[in-house]
C-alpha cells in the first residue's frame, strides 16, 4: 500500500508550468523537425519528405480539422494502408485533442459500420483502394462522417468519395498552427478496436502517457539508434503500428512504407534502403524465407526484425537468422498499445549450443524498460505462480502501457481489470530467471482425457517438419477424449508429405497424446495482420 503520511517536501513544491508537461508522443515530432529538418522522415516510392515537411504537414492537417469542427474527444477514423498520410495522421489527429481511430484495411463493411458508428467517427480518411467497401460500410451505418479521399500514386485506383482530397484539404491548413500538448496526459489519444472473433470487436483506449513511453520502450527494445531505417511491412493500424511511428520520430529516423506485403518488395526495400529494422508475423518470416532465390537481392548488413504473433518455431527462427536477420520475439496485445514484452537476450547465453540459444529467443521474455509488472498468476486469485518453467497461469500486466478501457464497455473493463490487474487472456509460464513463455491463449489449450495439452508446443514439432511452411493446431470433439489435436498444415512450394507421415513423424518425437490425431492440408486463414484465425479453423476441426 502507498504511504500517504505528509512530507515536508509537500509544501511549496508544486507543479507549475516550468517543470510539468503533459507526456504526449506528438512532442518527439516538434524535435525532430527542430534536431533533424533536413533528415529524410518518409519513403513511399518516389516520394521523399524531410522531418521538417512532415511536421509542417502534420500541422496542416491538424489545422484543417479543427476547421471542420474536430475538438477534444472526436474521433478521426483512418482507413489506410501504409502511407505517409497514415504517419501524418498519427501526429495531426492527435495535436487537435482528437482521437486517432485507424481501422484494419481488411474488414467487411458491416464490421467497418460497426465501428464507425460505435466509434462515433466525425471524420474518416480513405484511400480510394477501399472506397468500394466503405461505400457499402457508409450505407449500413447511422454515423455520417466527413469524407477525404487519399488518392494515392501508388494505389490500384477507385473512386473518390466524398468532395474534399486529401492533399487539397491540408493545403487549405496552417502551417504554423499552434502544436499544444494535451491538458492532461491521460487524455484519449487512439481508438484500436480488437479482432472481434468472437462477436463485436472491442474498442481499445489508449491515452498520449502510454503511447509516448511505450514509443520509448520500443527504442530500447529494437536496440535502435540514431536515424534507423524502418521498414514498414508491420501494418499502421495494427496496435498503433507498436508505436514505432513515434519512436521514429523520437529518433529521427526513416520510415520506408509499403502499401502490402511482398517478400520481393521487402528484399529490394532492404536492398536499396539499407533497412535496419522491421516488425512481421511469423507468416511474413514464411514468405521472405520461401522467396525463390532469383527474387532476392543481397545485402550485407545485418537486419533486425522483431516478431509477434504465435510463437515462431525454433527451427524457423534459425532459418531465418541464417538469411541476414536478427530475430527478436515480442510480444503485446491491443489492450497494452502494441508490442511491450520481448526476449532481452543476454550476453551469457553466446556461449550456449545453438540449439539452447533458440529455445532461449523463443520466450516472451520481460518487459520493455517502461513497462512496470508483468506476471503470471492465477487468473482467480492474482498470486503468482512458481518460476519453475512449468505451472501455468495467465499473464497479468500493471503499467504505463496498459489501455484506460473498453470504450462504451464498461463490463468488459471491469473484468479485463480484475484484482487490479490487467488479464490478458494468455497462459505462459514462468522461468527461474524471471522470463515468461507463452504456452497458449486461455480459449485455444486443449483438454484432451483430462490433459492439458498447449497447441504452440505441438505447432513448433509440426513446423519443424522439412516440408511444412505452416502450421496451426486446434481442438477437435472426440467422442473418447472429449478433445484431441487437429493439425492444419500448409506445405512449403514443391514439397510433399502425407497425413499419416506427419502424424508418425511427430509420434516419434513426442508424447503420443499430444500427437495431432488428424492433419487437414489447406490455406491458413489469416487476418490482416498475418495472425492465424483459428476460430475459422476450429469450426473446421467439428465439421470433420
Amino acid at each position: 500500500m502507498t504511504n500517504l503520511q505528509s512530507s515536508p517536501y509537500d509544501q511549496d513544491l508544486d507543479k507549475t508550468p516550468a517543470n510539468y508537461m503533459a507526456l504526449s508522443p506528438i512532442s518527439f515530432l516538434k524535435r525532430a523537425a527542430s534536431v533533424y529538418p533536413d533528415h529524410t522522415s518518409i519513403i513511399h516510392g518516389d516520394q521523399q519528405f524531410t522531418w521538417l515537411e512532415t511536421y509542417t504537414r502534420a500541422r496542416r492537417l491538424a489545422s484543417a480539422l479543427v476547421s471542420l469542427g474536430i475538438q477534444r474527444g472526436d474521433t478521426v477514423s483512418l482507413i489506410l494502408p501504409n502511407t505517409p498520410p497514415f504517419i501524418e495522421a498519427s501526429f495531426g489527429v492527435l495535436a487537435t485533442g482528437g482521437v486517432l481511430n485507424s481501422i484494419n484495411t481488411r474488414l467487411d463493411a458491416d464490421m467497418l459500420a460497426f465501428i464507425l458508428d460505435h466509434g462515433d467517427a466525425k471524420v474518416l480518411i480513405v484511400d480510394t483502394q477501399f472506397s468500394t467497401v466503405i461505400k457499402d460500410a457508409l450505407s449500413k451505418c447511422k454515423a455520417k462522417p466527413i469524407l477525404i479521399a487519399v488518392d494515392d500514386p501508388m494505389s490500384p485506383g477507385g473512386e473518390r468519395l466524398g468532395e474534399l482530397e486529401y492533399e487539397g484539404f491540408i493545403a487549405s491548413g496552417d502551417p504554423e498552427f499552434p502544436w499544444n500538448l494535451p491538458a492532461d496526459e491521460w487524455d484519449a489519444a487512439t481508438l484500436s478496436y480488437t479482432s472481434g472473433t468472437t462477436g463485436n470487436p472491442k474498442g481499445v483506449v489508449a491515452h498520449h502517457r502510454g503511447l509516448y513511453l511505450l514509443a520509448m520502450g520500443a527504442a530500447f527494445a529494437s536496440q535502435m539508434q540514431q536515424h534507423p531505417n524502418y521498414l514498414w511491412t508491420l501494418p499502421m493500424f495494427h496496435g498503433n503500428g507498436w508505436c514505432y511511428p513515434y519512436t521514429l520520430a523520437m529518433l529521427g529516423g526513416t520510415n520506408i512504407c509499403l502499401r502490402s506485403v511482398d517478400p520481393i518488395a521487402i528484399y529490394q526495400a532492404i536492398h536499396d534502403h539499407t533497412v535496419t529494422h522491421f516488425c512481421a508475423a511469423p507468416t511474413v518470416l514464411n514468405m521472405i524465407m520461401n522467396t525463390e532465390e532469383k527474387d532476392r537481392r543481397a545485402f550485407a548488413h545485418q537486419v533486425r526484425v522483431m516478431t509477434g504473433g504465435a510463437a515462431p518455431p525454433a527451427a524457423v527462427m534459425k532459418r531465418f537468422e541464417s538469411l541476414g536477420f536478427d530475430l527478436v520475439h515480442v510480444y503485446g496485445l491491443t489492450e497494452v498499445l502494441g508490442a511491450e514484452t520481448y526476449c532481452a537476450w543476454k550476453s551469457e547465453w553466446d556461449a550456449l549450443p545453438e540449439q539452447e540459444q533458440m529455445k532461449k529467443k523463443i520466450r516472451q521474455g520481460v518487459g520493455y524498460v517502461t513497462v512496470e509488472d508483468t506476471i503470471v498468476a492465477d487468473p482467480d486469485t492474482c498470486e503468482p505462480v512458481p518460476r519453475d518453467g512449468e505451472t501455468m497461469g495467465e499473464v497479468l500486466k500493471r503499467g504505463h502501457s496498459v489501455m484506460r478501457g473498453y470504450f462504451k464497455n464498461p463490463k468488459a473493463t471491469h473484468e479485463a481489470f480484475a484484482g487490479g490487474w490487467f488479464h490478458t487472456g494468455d497462459l505462459a509460464v514462468w522461468h527461474r530467471d524471471g522470463y515468461i513463455e507463452i504456452r497458449d491463449r486461455a480459449k485455444d489449450i486443449i483438454i484432451s482425457g483430462g490433459e492439458n495439452i498447449p497447441t504452440i508446443e505441438v505447432e513448433d514439432l509440426v513446423y519443424s517438419h522439412p516440408a511444412v511452411m505452416e502450421a496451426a493446431v486446434v481442438a477437435k470433439p472426440d467422442d473418447h477424449w472429449g478433445e484431441v489435436p487437429c493439425a492444419f498444415v500448409t506445405l512449403k512450394t514443391g514439397q510433399q508429405a502425407s497425413e499419416q507421415n506427419i502424424i508418425d513423424y511427430c509420434r516419434d518425437r513426442m508424447a503420443h497424446f499430444k500427437c495431432p490425431k488428424r492433419v487437414v492440408f489447406v490455406d491458413l486463414p489469416k487476418t490482416a495482420t498475418g495472425k492465424i484465425q483459428k476460430f475459422r479453423l476450429r469450426e473446421l476441426a467439428k465439421e470433420l
